[in-house]
């Protein structure tokens, strides 16, 4: 029980956070190709409703699957050629056939992260599109810079996903460790200073100490 319940929250809040950058491209294409109406269209209640229908979604696209892996029998070991209970490994252990609960993880997990996919693709095709037809170098600078971070932390994160989950889960243990590892660990720890990079004060205090590292070092010599 402990296993799934950790495959549940680790599944449930990985597809939350999937569908979430989705919504948060759209609301970078809201800022973006309106501007003067973004306050109006993204009200508190449109941001709450997004959110929650995120989490919603999340929960239910999520639940599915896990419930038909539980449904397994594992009468072999017990011990996951993984360093956490992921559905992969966990398939492995069955000792019953398995491809109708494999199929069902590959079509869920490819229905949230295509169609997330396809509505970030979509919003930064429109996103392109203004960039383009501002006039100004200063403005064109001024809106990529709103989407900057958002696009890298996107890109890491889908293409990783990418790789683990739309494929047969059958595939080599070794590389789903690491994809596992990349996604798991080290997005979540570089997300914070990929979005801090956004502000003045951080921008400001990192130049600081690296001016100071490189006043040091010659000072040295």
């Amino acid at each position: 029980m402990g296993c799934f319940s950790q495959l549940f929250f680790f599944t449930f809040l990985g597809a939350t956070e999937t569908i979430l950058l989705a919504v948060m491209s759209f609301d970078r294409f809201l800022a973006v190709c309106y501007p003067l109406r973004y306050t109006s269209i993204m009200s508190h209640k449109v941001s709450f409703n997004l959110a929650a229908s995120s989490w919603v979604l999340g929960f239910l696209t999520t639940s599915f699957p896990i419930i038909k892996i539980s449904e397994l029998h594992f009468c072999n070991s017990n011990v996951i050629n993984h360093f956490f209970c992921e559905s992969a490994p966990l398939l492995k252990l069955s000792c019953s056939d398995p491809y109708f609960k494999e199929l069902n993880v590959i079509v869920c997990a490819s229905s949230v992260i295509l169609s997330s996919v396809l509505l970030t693709m979509t919003s930064y095709g429109y996103i392109l599109q203004t960039i383009l037809r501002i006039p100004s170098v200063t403005g064109k600078q001024k809106a990529a810079s709103t989407c900057a971070s958002h696009l890298l932390v996107v890109t890491k994160f889908y293409s990783t996903m990418f790789a683990m989950y739309i494929k047969p889960t059958a595939s080599e243990g070794s590389l789903n460790k690491i994809m596992a590892l990349f996604y798991a660990v080290f997005t979540p720890l570089v997300n914070p200073f990929i979005y801090s990079l956004r502000n003045k004060e951080v921008k400001e205090a990192v130049f600081s100490l690296f001016k100071k590292k490189s006043i040091l070092k010659l000072w040295k010599l």
